[in-house]
């Protein structure tokens, strides 16, 4: 009866701890399943573009800053 009741106890807290763990991590675990269920979606093409094209860059050349970094003393 001991062996029963001990394996009861351990199978709980297993399942205790899983429930835990999803609980914690749910955004990165979701952001996960994300990428998995797309990388094995056979009509996902890597190659396509994500966002719509508006023919604009997706950096404003005049309002980014392309001068070098100064070091200021």
């Amino acid at each position: 009866m001991a062996a029963i009741t001990a394996a009861v106890v351990a199978i709980a807290a297993v399942i205790l701890g899983w429930i835990t763990i999803e609980i914690a991590c749910k955004p990165c675990l979701e952001k996960g399943r994300e990428v998995i269920d797309r990388s094995l979606d056979p009509n996902y093409d890597p190659d396509s573009p994500r966002l719509p094209a508006t023919g604009q860059p997706l950096l404003d050349p005049a309002t980014s800053s392309a001068s070098p970094v100064t070091k200021v003393i």
